[in-house]
């Protein structure tokens, strides 16, 4: 599994197929593995003749692990996909983000615009604006002793997840206290690269697909049929959405 130093964070990635590449960024609490490579979404971009990048995020998978809220946030994790795609020789690339990904997309596109042709935001509406909630009641379910021990319903459904999944619970719990960062109504209308708002129509977590959509000109929604914030990510109309949407902006 190859790693490359991001300031102080090691990060590991994979890089597979050949063509036009695409940069991956997964949510909280997952990584590359469960987010894009165990759903399909790997093997589908590189069938369809592209180069996939995807990056385990600092904190999560096999990256390095921090235990102070400062060493999070969006813009950080931005910054450590951006010098990815330095380590790799990259100019511009399609991105994909999913939740707290996608927000990690939003920053780099702001930040970085030279750097980001297209980009996807999968699992996040307007909630990039208005927050998605909370973070608390799920960073003290990650500290807590036991998932028994947890009365919040979304915490103890994050720390179950942590716990199938294996990741260190105490850099989640750091990670979700500093990575939520709103973005501005304006500073979302300064995107100016094609946009896909892919949401599933069960999402409760997500915000309106829509109203942020509204906010970019020329973004596309994509809504994802009774589908939830957690199975959104696997679902067929979702790839087929993005492979359109990819071939449609070339």
């Amino acid at each position: 599994m190859p790693v490359f130093k991001s300031d102080i964070a090691d990060i590991a990635y994979i890089d597979e197929g050949e063509g036009e590449p695409i940069l991956l960024i997964h949510g909280f609490a997952s990584n590359k593995a469960v987010n894009w490579v165990n759903p399909g979404w790997v093997d589908l971009l590189v069938r369809d003749g592209r180069r996939v990048i995807a990056l385990d995020n600092r904190g999560h998978g096999e990256s390095g692990k921090f235990y102070d809220p400062a060493d999070y946030s969006a813009p950080m994790m931005a910054e450590d996909a951006r010098r990815l795609l330095d380590h790799l020789g990259l100019s511009s690339v399609d991105v994909m983000g999913y939740s707290m990904g996608a927000r990690i997309t939003a920053f780099l596109t702001l930040n970085h615009p030279d750097r980001v042709r297209r980009a996807v935001f999968g699992g996040m509406g307007y909630g990039m604006i208005t927050g998605i909630g909370d973070g608390e009641p799920i960073a003290r379910a990650l500290e807590a002793e036991s998932l028994q021990a947890i009365p919040d319903r979304t915490g103890r459904a994050f720390r179950a997840f942590a716990e199938q999944t294996g990741a260190d619970k105490r850099a989640l719990a750091a990670c979700i206290r500093s990575s939520r960062q709103k973005i501005s109504e304006e500073d979302v209308a300064r995107i100016a690269r094609p946009v896909l708002v892919a949401v599933g129509t069960k999402d409760d977590i997500a915000g309106s697909p829509q109203a942020l959509a509204d906010l970019i000109p020329g973004a596309k929604v994509l809504e994802i049929p009774n589908r939830d914030h957690m199975i959104a990510v696997g679902d067929k109309v979702y790839k087929q959405g993005v492979l359109d949407f990819l071939a449609e902006t070339a």
